[in-house]
């Protein structure tokens, strides 16, 4: 397709060093326009391959498809100039791999049904212009996580169950590309110098990427998909993970501007719900986000997102989550959202959230909330603070106001387990008191678990003099009632 191009000659097909007479073909040999906007074909082809997509799961592919499927795309990367293809817009290089591939099929004379040559076609063009074998997976939004483990195993999860999927690389070294691809759009590299990468897609999924040495079996690629609809709190009433009236005073705490700690384990949902708890900031405040990989999704219009950075080839430029938090205090925040604490970063964020900057947010991972106070101890001591526990307790409890717990149940659903506000000390002891607690009473005819969230009879939690500043004590009182009765 597109040959190496002189200054007054257009772009030809680069042919093979010795051709063979079986393998020529007048479509390949002559000249290809370069096209600058999509062509209703193009957009007739687009729709063909989203239903191929969605079919994509079920199929069974053999081991003759991917032997086929090598020899096409051998063919054809021997046939094309992958830097001027780069240049062309994506749906105009779709279009033309597509009808080169077509001719190659011919050529070959290989045999295919409809339904594989337009597979194979989708397969093809995935390979060269976007993430290869990950598409279809991706552009399925039912799927929570894609965890490829080497080119010949690639697991989802979808429903809060993870299950094996056909989908499969033609070799390590395609999936070690892909990733390298995935990574570098956000200024990051994987390698052997460099094996560990936190990255992201450009919509927001988060991604992982560990690879040999490190990775036995092959390069191990973990996303954790993002839905292309932004949920809502009462996205989360319909899905049954918390109830109307729990909702509702949530809607108060974030309203109210208390000071919230969202925990949870892998997988439970943090930042979904993190996401959820911003919708009640309001639009005139200014938030800043610190987070490894960017991922949250804030509707605000006055939010400034920040993101660390890995050390580089020399070891040097790396920017930690405490060198982030630490900066937005100098930038006027009003909301500090951290995506996740793990570290010594936790000392800061207490800090700033116990300096003037109600309402700020972070997640972390533990199995309670008397768990997560744990885990901030333990973090704040990771820093080399050499003080007694008595002083970092008392901390934590002048800092959080509210602690969320997020647990994935065994039937693979994620509820809101627990609503906690933090009171204060007695000695050395954090006192907490629940607010509202999720119980089980067993499970239908599918498995699935069937609870309901109950009150603990509390009507007048510790945060009401914050709630009744901003007026809102009557609603708090309202949704305490209901979840109570």
């Amino acid at each position: 397709m597109f040959g190496k191009r002189s200054a007054s000659e257009p772009a030809v097909v680069k042919q093979p060093a010795a051709p063979r007479a079986a393998d020529a073909s007048p479509r390949i040999a002559s000249a290809i326009p370069a096209m600058q906007a999509p062509s209703p074909k193009v957009v007739e082809q687009q729709q063909k391959a989203k239903e191929a997509a969605a079919v994509w799961a079920a199929d069974t592919r053999s081991e003759e498809y991917y032997n086929t499927k090598a020899t096409i795309f051998n063919a054809l990367i021997d046939t094309i100039d992958l830097a001027q293809l780069a240049q062309l817009e994506p749906a105009a290089a779709r279009e033309e791999i597509r009808d080169i591939v077509n001719e190659i099929i011919s050529i070959k004379a290989v045999v295919m049904s409809i339904a594989e040559q337009e597979h194979l076609l989708q397969d093809i063009c995935n390979d060269v212009l976007g993430y290869g074998p990950l598409e279809p997976l991706l552009a399925r939004d039912d799927i929570a996580d894609i965890m490829v483990n080497g080119a010949s195993r690639v697991f989802i999860e979808v429903a809060g169950k993870v299950q094996l999927t056909n989908i499969r690389f033609r070799d390590n070294a395609q999936l070690m590309n892909i990733c390298q691809r995935i990574v570098s759009q956000v200024g990051r590299r994987v390698d052997e110098s460099s094996p560990i990468c936190d990255a992201r897609l450009l919509d927001g999924s988060r991604v992982n990427v560990i690879a040999p040495p490190l990775a036995l079996d092959g390069p191990t690629l973990t996303i954790r998909k993002f839905k292309k609809d932004k949920l809502k709190l009462d996205d989360l009433v319909r899905f049954g993970s918390i109830s109307p009236d729990a909702a509702r005073v949530l809607q108060v705490i974030g309203r109210c501007r208390c000071n919230i700690l969202i925990s949870g384990g892998t997988g439970s949902g943090k930042t979904t719900l993190l996401n959820c708890m911003t919708a009640y900031i309001e639009e005139d405040e200014r938030v800043i986000t610190c987070e490894d990989a960017a991922e949250l999704q804030l509707q605000q219009p006055h939010v400034v997102r920040l993101e660390t950075r890995p050390p580089n080839l020399e070891g040097q430029g790396q920017i930690t989550m405490r060198d982030l938090i630490k900066n937005c205090l100098r930038m006027r925040p009003e909301r500090i959202i951290v995506g996740e604490v793990r570290g010594p970063e936790a000392f800061d964020l207490l800090q700033a959230m116990n300096t003037g900057h109600d309402g700020s947010m972070g997640t972390l991972h533990a199995n309670s909330p008397r768990e997560a106070m744990g885990r901030l101890e333990s973090m704040i001591t990771m820093g080399g603070y050499a003080l007694p526990m008595k002083t970092i307790r008392e901390m934590i409890v002048g800092s959080i106001d509210v602690i969320i717990q997020a647990e994935r149940m065994r039937d693979g659903s994620r509820r809101i387990t627990k609503i906690t506000e933090v009171i204060g000390t007695e000695g050395d002891v954090v006192i907490t008191q629940d607010l509202v607690s999720y119980e089980i009473q067993g499970e239908d005819e599918t498995g699935r678990l069937r609870g309901r969230h109950v009150g603990s009879g509390i009507v007048r939690p510790h945060f009401w003099e914050r709630a009744r500043y901003y007026n809102l004590e009557r609603e708090l009182a309202d949704a305490l009632d209901k979840v109570n009765a």
